[in-house]
């Protein structure tokens, strides 16, 4: 099985995270795949941005939730660059996506903008929240779909079976190959997140990883070799 390079929230480590520049550099940089994060503003639009509060990543604060997205266009998500819609990063590459699903709510708005524009094999869903997995899954069939964990006890792999998720992806600072051996398995693929140094990629060679999620675009030519 190919090894995955996945560009999170773009490459972070370099550019505005979750914004269009940071993608556009993420697919310069070769990334097999972008990661980014869907939370609803206050009229339904799916806005690509981490937390559930703009305060860290715009000069704004307040909820996402509370905000129309006419309100989030005049923050700046950083170096000029503003929040960005689901949409709007689909037109802006071509690269393959893994959609995370930060708000539960999000996931039909994602499901039929899936639907529409004919995306489940270019995008890859992703969450914490099983019960959005299994939602995602339901509304638009034939995607396919990741669960995450930072923390997480014995049954990860049962849980991630039980909502039909093709793979696991693992903090890597808590993964262990016992865990890694039961998921493969299983046939789930197993991704470590966030993998930025030459010890978390040696960790990744060692745990024999499908792939890793990072911050920085040199990983991935340095993970090719590694792993």
């Amino acid at each position: 099985m190919t090894f995955l390079t996945i560009g999170h929230r773009g490459v972070m480590g370099v550019e505005p995270e979750n914004t269009l520049r940071s993608f556009i550099r993420a697919e310069q940089a070769g990334m097999d795949a972008i990661e980014l994060d869907l939370h609803l503003s206050k009229d339904g639009a799916l806005v690509v941005m981490h937390d559930a509060d703009v305060d860290r990543t715009t000069g704004g604060s307040g909820p996402i939730a509370d905000k129309t997205i006419a309100e989030l266009r005049e923050l700046d998500a950083g170096d000029g660059e503003r929040v960005p819609v689901f949409e709007e990063v689909l037109d802006a590459v071509r690269a393959p996506l893994q959609a995370e699903i930060k708000d539960v709510a999000a996931a039909q708005a994602l499901a039929e903008v899936l639907r529409r524009r004919d995306l489940v094999h270019r995008v890859e869903v992703s969450s914490f929240h099983d019960d959005a997995i299994a939602e995602i899954a339901t509304l638009a069939p034939g995607v396919r779909t990741v669960l995450i964990a930072s923390r997480w006890g014995a049954d990860v792999v049962d849980r991630a079976k039980a909502v039909g998720a093709a793979s696991l992806a693992l903090n890597i600072r808590r993964l262990t190959l016992e865990t890694v051996e039961h998921a493969h398995g299983e046939g789930l693929r197993v991704i470590g997140w966030v993998v930025n140094t030459q010890d978390h990629l040696r960790l990744v060679r060692a745990l024999e990883l499908d792939g890793a999620t990072t911050d920085f675009p040199e990983i991935r030519r340095t993970g090719r070799f590694t792993a």
